[in-house]
């Protein structure tokens, strides 16, 4: 049995903070040392729709849209136990960037799933507190697909599902006290890993339709 303790309302104050994170050196705005054009931005129209967008600035880089729940006022974190489920409308643009992913204190980072469509058809799942990770191809995957992702933090494994079918048990878990914030957001690549976006697009965007976590009693 477990409860319902999460339903991410993208557009409450109390939930998510816009525009900052941790994740980011100094909290942000940028961080083009992981590969990225973010220029991370409050605008609610980035993000707080659940619409992940991001737009090219005259400078270069992109204001990026990223919400996370550290310094909220709820300070919302999932836990060793807890399954993530969440329903995502991936980009159709080169050098779109998605990831919905945990952080908290310099690390404790995993990423329910990343995507770049220059991959169309593949996932990038990964454990960074017990390193594991897989990319998975599936032919659900792709530009403009509606896919349901579901995560178990498990003490001794980390369980990916997509739309319903397991794809990926890491045998390494989280350990038993692990605790961390949630990010979603949308980057633009930089071009070293994965192409940037062609000079003719202005925007790119992906949506989280619905995130909920639920937690064992």
């Amino acid at each position: 049995m477990s409860d319902i303790v999460f339903v991410a309302d993208f557009a409450s104050e109390e939930q998510w903070v816009a525009g900052r994170s941790w994740a980011y050196p100094d909290g942000g705005p940028t961080n083009p040392g992981d590969d990225k054009l973010d220029h991370l931005t409050a605008d609610p129209g980035h993000s707080r729709g659940g619409t992940f967008r991001a737009t090219r600035r005259p400078d270069g880089l992109w204001d990026t849209g990223l919400l996370t729940t550290e310094e909220s006022p709820e300070g919302f974190m999932v836990r060793t136990g807890d399954r993530l489920d969440t329903r995502v409308r991936l980009p159709f643009g080169v050098g779109a960037w998605p990831a919905i992913w945990t952080w908290r204190d310099g690390g404790n980072e995993v990423d329910v799933f990343e995507y770049h469509p220059d991959n169309p058809d593949l996932l990038e799942l990964n454990n960074h507190v017990r390193p594991a990770g897989r990319y998975v191809h599936d032919d659900a995957v792709r530009p403009g697909g509606v896919v349901d992702l579901s995560v178990t933090f498990g003490r001794r494994d980390v369980v990916w599902r997509l739309n319903g079918r397991q794809v990926f048990a890491d045998g390494r878990g989280v350990g038993s006290h692990w605790r961390a914030h949630l990010i979603v957001n949308l980057s633009v690549c930089a071009g070293r890993y994965h192409p940037p976006p062609e000079d003719s697009v202005d925007e790119l965007s992906y949506a989280v339709e619905s995130l909920v976590v639920h937690r064992a009693r």
